[in-house]
């Protein structure tokens, strides 16, 4: 399948740079489309034509375009089996009832269906050489392929993330906000969020408490490493992560090395289909785990539970910074 764009005709044209170093071609023609192009995981990006059938995997994705008023622009969108829940938490809630829902598996079959011109995913957020939705797949459709930023990979390995996690978001909301001519809407967004992490540790003790991210186990357990979401959440809150010195992002580890930094604080990630994976669950398992048992967070039950959406890349962060924060010092840390 091949995606056709209208061709329209250029009067007068001249190249504006925007604060972040997109290039933007404008014309005087009222109307007349642009061409941006922007830095996606360390490639420029051109994209002719503002998109106006966006694909987008995953709750998070999803959420950080409805932030930036482009439901509108949504083809559809894809999840998966559990992540219902974050839909029923969400502030935007109202645009995922009303934005097609493309089933509960990112597939080629479900994206070329929507007949994208955009398709906004990330490595491990959709994007899988194993399935064989890749970047370079979605160019072959005639789509524009966009990166999320957490996911992108080290130069060389698969270990993914770039930067900051928040500047992760804060980057692509930047790049979005040029794509879609928004960017006025991407600069107050950001510039709100970097003012409500700034004020989410005032009241920190000086010695930060040792927390744990906890997503599942199968049998180990997944969580952050210094490169995903939760590793800046945690520690902007007045925490640390302890597993802030694994070079990645979301990544297995043991239950030994978790139970030896013991945690006096342990953050679940509310997600996934089945009894055996609500948060009740994951605490029960916790409790049971021979190691675990022992830690601080299990014998003082110092558990928060948060939405997946809240903890992955995506404008609900920033908010959790904040909740984080507050769940610590209610806890004495």
């Amino acid at each position: 399948m091949t995606t056709f764009r209208p061709i329209v005709a250029l009067a007068v044209t001249a190249v504006v740079l925007t604060g972040c170093g997109a290039e933007i071609q404008e014309t005087a023609n009222a109307g007349a489309r642009q061409q941006v192009t922007v830095t996606n995981c360390g490639t420029p990006l051109t994209i002719d034509g503002i998109p106006e059938r966006v694909v987008a995997n995953d709750t998070g994705i999803t959420e950080m375009l409805f932030a930036l008023g482009l439901a509108d622009r949504l083809a559809g969108y894809t999840t998966y089996p559990g992540k219902e829940r974050d839909i029923a938490s969400s502030p935007w809630q109202a645009d995922f009832e009303r934005t097609p829902e493309l089933g509960d598996a990112f597939t080629r079959e479900a994206v070329q269906a929507a007949a994208p011109d955009f398709v906004f995913a990330g490595w491990n957020y959709g994007f899988r050489e194993s399935t064989g939705l890749t970047p370079d797949w979605v160019r072959s459709i005639g789509a524009d392929p966009y990166l999320l930023t957490e996911s992108c990979r080290q130069p060389g390995t698969d270990q993914r993330g770039v930067m900051e996690p928040l500047d992760a978001l804060y980057t692509d909301l930047r790049n979005l906000g040029d794509i879609f001519g928004v960017r006025a809407k991407a600069d107050e967004l950001v510039a709100g969020y970097r003012e409500q992490v700034a004020g989410a540790d005032a009241d920190a003790p000086a010695e930060a408490a040792r927390v744990f991210l906890f997503d599942s186990a199968s049998p180990e357990p997944l969580t952050s490493g210094r490169t995903a979401a939760p590793s800046q959440i945690i520690r902007e809150a007045g925490g640390s992560n302890i597993f802030d010195d694994l070079n990645d992002s979301w990544t297995s580890t043991s239950w030994e090395a978790a139970a030896q930094r013991d945690p006096q604080a342990i953050v679940i990630v509310d997600y996934g289909a089945g009894p055996e994976n609500t948060v009740q669950a994951k605490i029960e398992q916790l409790r049971r785990h021979p190691l675990m048992a022992g830690t601080t967070a299990v014998r003082e039950n110092n558990f928060l539970a948060l939405p997946y959406a809240a903890l992955v890349e995506g404008p609900r962060n920033p908010q959790a910074v904040v909740t984080v924060a507050e769940f610590l010092r209610a806890a004495g840390y």
